[in-house]
């Protein structure tokens, strides 16, 4: 069920965290993949060559993919590499982590380009580039559907990319791709150190989580390469959250 020789996956911010953690899954289980960077190039080469010793090939391309010349730059680049694209994983987030009555239009408008009109620039790239199907994942967190100290831009964008996701899926069924969100819970990656409550965050979310663990990137990676599989072919416009259970207690 998770063969998946022979295809090509880009990641957008792949080169650390979540992003890095479902290339190199995706890559043990054969798939070839494009890792998208901006800033990290370091990161990005060590995740290149811990892909490639799965035996896949990698390629590392730097975008910003709140700029439409960089995707499409990007995806020319991946075009000439490969020719195809099966899988999207849309990963790449960023935003301002402040009370709502400090943030402007700026910090608002960062945050809706890279973590939910990103997606739609990315999709409407990648699906002529997906001649036999494909999939495409975004992935959320829990803030989208509850109110988090400070998080309200990045919130509010991940609840726009959710409902972008389910627009999507409506359209692009017929072409055989399916679209689905993953939302993960609280994952101490790079992302979460720069949140000033940290160590509340974590301490909370051990106590609620019934299975007594924080979500690792790991965990996130192993469902993205469900979402990939033939086994999730009728998954399809969801919402499925990895998070040993933290959200269910209100």
């Amino acid at each position: 069920m998770f063969d998946l020789q022979g295809k090509v996956a880009l990641i957008t911010g792949g080169s650390r965290g979540i992003g890095r953690a479902i290339a190199i899954k995706l890559a043990q289980n054969g798939v070839s993949i494009v890792v998208n960077y901006v800033r990290h190039r370091r990161d990005a080469e060590e995740t290149v060559a811990a892909i490639e010793k799965h035996g896949v090939h990698c390629l590392a391309v730097k975008a910003n993919v709140a700029k439409e010349e960089d995707v499409k730059r990007m995806f020319e680049e991946i075009h000439d590499t490969y020719e195809r694209l099966d899988i999207l994983v849309s990963n790449a987030a960023s935003g301002v982590l402040k009370p709502a009555m400090e943030l402007t239009t700026r910090h608002w408008n960062w945050a809706m380009d890279i973590n939910a009109r990103a997606l739609l620039t990315l999709a409407q790239y990648a699906v002529p580039m997906m001649g036999q199907g494909g999939r495409i994942i975004a992935v959320s967190s829990l803030g989208a559907v509850r109110a988090v100290p400070n998080y309200t831009a990045v919130g509010a964008s991940k609840a726009a990319l959710e409902s972008l996701v389910r627009h999507l899926a409506v359209e692009l069924g017929p072409k055989g791709i399916t679209v689905n969100t993953i939302s993960a819970g609280v994952v101490d990656t790079d992302a979460l150190k720069k949140f000033p409550n940290r160590d509340d965050i974590i301490g909370v979310s051990l106590e609620r989580t019934p299975l007594g663990r924080l979500t690792t990137p790991e965990d996130v990676a192993d469902l993205a390469l469900f979402l990939c599989s033939d086994g999730a072919a009728m998954i399809h416009g969801q919402v499925v959250v990895v998070d040993g259970g933290y959200a269910i207690q209100g």
